[in-house]
């Protein structure tokens, strides 16, 4: 499946989860995402993007670090379901858009924790979903150069 269609299934997945375990399992969801994403675009996207996708891969590894493993069967596991990135650009734009979403729905249950265990994971899991967008960002102004260069030029 392409990106742009896991990440609109995964936004829907975070909109639709009513609990605080929901909402974790699909942050961690995003962040496995997001990490097949950089890693795909790490290796065969545009040559400008390398550099910054590799850091996304590496951050957002963090983050599903730091959220641990939901219990999920292979076929629910949508970053295992990434077949092709289709217009990174677009797919750049949705993943930036998934992991703000992902950041808010965090800082809701960060919030509502009744412990601080919970509390500090979250911090740590909105820390590393707001790097990763940092990342995105990043690649995203690089595609933007390039493509002001290319109608310069």
């Amino acid at each position: 499946m392409d990106a742009v269609r896991l990440i609109g299934a995964s936004r829907c997945a975070l909109m639709g989860s009513a609990d605080a375990p929901g909402i974790m399992a699909e942050a961690w969801q995003a962040q496995a995402l997001a990490q097949a994403i950089g890693s795909r675009l790490a290796v065969s996207g545009p040559p400008e993007l390398r550099g910054e996708a590799l850091g996304l891969t590496e951050l957002a590894g963090r983050g599903c670090g730091v959220l641990g493993a939901p219990v999920l069967d292979v076929g629910r596991l949508r970053a295992a379901q990434l077949t092709e990135l289709g217009d990174a650009r677009l797919a750049l734009l949705d993943l930036g858009g998934l992991l703000g979403e992902v950041g808010i729905a965090l800082v809701g249950i960060a919030c509502a924790a009744g412990d601080e265990g919970t509390y500090w994971q979250c911090m740590e899991a909105i820390d590393a979903a707001d790097e990763s967008r940092d990342r995105v960002l990043e690649m995203l102004r690089r595609l933007a150069v390039r493509d002001q260069g290319a109608a310069a030029g």
